[in-house]
């Protein structure tokens, strides 16, 4: 997944403000692709440049001169180019499980205390995704929109819950005691 391409992703759903861009990416869409607020910024004006988005002054804010970001439907096509076209790549790379390859092959590393800080790391990442869940899809009827935007909330729960129980199997592998 590309920068450009969240990005426009991220208009789609609603036209927004670069700050208020950066905020979801922060709060939300960052929780799976990461971009800082300079990439943010970049990508944006070199959007308007490619014809994706256009710029609309924010009547509501005139006096800020607050400009919001719409996707063109040039820009709607390069999504559909890309949702299409573009191959997921199987080799992606976990350093953590590479570290556990060199332990196995090395001896000790000293892994436990690292495995325990991914693991609160992704407790705390579930609690979110729970919040997120019981806050933007505690209701009954939702939209097919907000169905996909669910299942793809499901997903990250489910990866968390899912790698949770794998790291607390291999925990007492990596304890010192383990290593004698």
């Amino acid at each position: 997944m590309s920068t450009p391409h969240a990005i426009l992703i991220a208009l789609l759903e609603k036209p927004s403000s670069g700050y208020d861009l950066a905020r979801r990416f922060d709060r939300a869409i960052g929780y799976f692709w990461h971009a800082t607020h300079q990439q943010i910024y970049r990508e944006l004006g070199r959007m308007v440049d490619a014809g994706w988005v256009s710029v609309v002054e924010d009547d509501a804010a005139a006096a800020t001169r607050k400009k919001v970001y719409c996707v063109l439907p040039v820009g709607r096509n390069e999504v559909a180019r890309w949702a299409r076209e573009t191959p997921l790549d199987l080799d992606s790379r976990n350093v953590f499980l590479l570290k556990l390859r060199a332990d196995a092959v090395i001896g000790p590393l000293g892994l436990a205390d690292e495995l325990e800080r991914l693991i609160e790391e992704n407790r705390a990442r579930l609690a979110v995704y729970r919040e997120i869940e019981q806050r933007d899809f505690g209701g009954t009827s939702l939209t097919r929109g907000q169905q996909l935007q669910y299942s793809i909330l499901k997903a990250g729960i489910h990866t968390q819950e899912m790698w949770l129980a794998w790291a607390a199997e291999v925990k007492p592998l990596v304890e010192p005691a383990a290593a004698q």
